[in-house]
């Protein structure tokens, strides 16, 4: 199974010719989306040297923590050919000592002159990088792609740098009644195979997998990354169970290695996640749970996954948000929607606030949310993002 944005890519290739800045910027991203879930709690860095002459000469991603950074895995990939050169990363290096030396140290040993960095570090520990190699005058522009870099695999590691708790995902499959199962309470399967290829290669780059006891009840799911053939990829994510009750003996997340948090209140499971290191949550079900975290303001993406099916009874994809009245309607901005397979997929943040009905404002490099994309009038073609 190969994904756009999993960590099972195959490498990215690039001619002989030299590259300007946004062309290794982009190969910086497809670097750092083969080690998207590996690198939590570090951010998944992307980064490309380039020689003197505009060509590649080694291309690095971060490594598990305790390993070296992404740019010094391109240095050493790159070797003297990096004298003299450009260092495009996907974020600003970092100036301090940590469990590796600063990168500032190993880009200006390496005789690198200009380095473009995709956005700031915001990180007050790490941050200062910029200046650090301005000051020994080498040429630096931060803010390269800096919209395509904060959608990109540094999202949630950007979001939980800022907010203190992980990114959260909130993914669900219904029909286009908003139906999650039928009557009879069976739910499999509601979308195709190429629709759920996606979730297993989301879930092969999400730190964490969460439900509540009820789906754990109802539908005994596994909540592994498995490849087409059904076999579990090497990284897994780690398993959540939220709620009070007990998963069934024997079931699925009846297993040592799941992380039962006994509790309904979603800060609590957040503030218990970020204490591991999690950054990137994938929030799975049920609806009551996907309606507390709504309710409480902590889903910071949704990805719907819709079949084009009806079912006219059964369990809706979403239980009690807090909205009470059309005054406080969620309302979602809408950044690409895509056929996958039969299905449609729509990616969407929440909007600015409560019932708003203004039109999307402006993406700000600012944000970590995703570039609103253009689609093909056969909604067969997703805009860059």
């Amino acid at each position: 199974m190969t994904v756009p944005g999993a960590s099972n890519d195959p490498a990215p290739t690039v001619g002989d010719g030299p590259l300007d800045a946004a062309a290794a910027m982009r190969l910086a991203l497809a670097v750092s989306a083969r080690v998207h879930g590996t690198t939590s709690p570090n951010p998944p860095v992307g980064c490309v040297v380039l020689d003197r002459d505009g060509r590649v000469a080694g291309t690095g991603a971060t490594a598990p923590p305790g390993g070296p950074h992404a740019e010094v895995a391109a240095l050493a990939e790159a070797g003297e050919r990096a004298r003299g050169g450009t260092a495009v990363v996907t974020l600003e290096p970092c100036a301090h000592h940590g469990r590796t030396p600063p990168c500032t140290d190993a880009l200006r040993a390496a005789g690198i002159v200009a380095v473009h960095a995709g956005v700031a570090d915001p990180n007050p520990v790490a941050a200062g990088g910029a200046a650090v190699l301005r000051a020994a005058g080498v040429d630096v522009t931060v803010g390269t792609l800096g919209a395509e870099v904060a959608a990109g695999p540094l999202r949630g590691w950007l979001h939980a740098t800022r907010t203190g708790r992980p990114h959260v995902t909130w993914k669900f499959a219904a029909t286009l009644d908003g139906r999650s199962a039928a009557a009879d309470g069976s739910s499999r399967w509601i979308t195709g195979p190429a629709a759920r290829a996606r979730v297993h290669a989301l879930r092969a780059t999400s730190d964490a997998v969460v439900v509540g006891t009820g789906t754990a009840l109802a539908d005994d799911p596994a909540l592994t990354a498995r490849d087409a053939a059904g076999t579990p990829v090497p990284r897994q994510p780690l398993r959540v169970l939220v709620g009070l009750r007990h998963p069934r003996p024997g079931s699925h997340l009846d297993a040592p290695d799941v992380l039962h948090l006994r509790t309904h209140d979603p800060d609590e499971v957040l503030a218990a996640l970020h204490a591991r290191g999690v950054v990137d949550v994938l929030l799975e079900g049920g609806p009551r749970l996907a309606g507390a975290f709504l309710a409480a303001g902590r889903v910071d993406r949704v990805l719907a996954h819709l079949a084009p099916a009806l079912l006219g009874a059964g369990p809706a994809a979403l239980a009690d948000a807090g909205v009470g009245t059309i005054a406080d309607i969620l309302r979602l901005q809408v950044a690409s929607v895509e056929l996958v397979g039969g299905d449609l997929v729509v990616d969407a943040v929440p909007g600015p606030a409560r019932g708003a009905v203004d039109p999307v404002a402006p993406w700000s490099a600012d944000q970590a949310g995703p570039v609103p994309a253009v689609v093909d009038g056969g909604l067969g073609r997703k805009g860059r993002r």
